[in-house]
């Protein structure tokens, strides 16, 4: 899923840096500015939650779209009152509606 967001962002003209795993995210986070970061939850080193932590601890504040199949009421929950903006659960969206959902973010 990672590499076709890559590759739709890539060709709707956005700068896109991908990072394997939770660790990765927030280390660029610190080298880089974004404008909208999307976030799994589930991830290898630090998953979603742990970057989601990782950002308020460091005070970054940037929109953060959760894309996930976890869909249980208390982790959508959880990741609002961490600072998420916006939860799609990523069977029930399309490409098109994620590049949709970032459009709506930025604006």
């Amino acid at each position: 899923m990672a590499h076709a967001l890559e590759l739709k962002f890539t060709k709707e003209g956005y700068d896109v840096i991908c990072a394997q795993n939770g660790e990765e995210a927030l280390a660029a986070m610190g080298k880089t500015s974004f404008d909208v970061i999307l976030l799994d939850l589930m991830m290898p080193v630090l998953d979603g939650f742990g970057v989601l932590n990782g950002m308020k601890e460091k005070k970054i504040n940037v929109p953060v779209i959760i894309t996930s199949n976890l869909s249980q009421a208390e982790d959508i929950k959880k990741t609002k009152e961490l600072g998420a903006v916006e939860f799609l659960v990523k069977s029930n969206v399309t490409l098109n509606d994620i590049v949709e959902t970032v459009v709506r973010v930025l604006k």
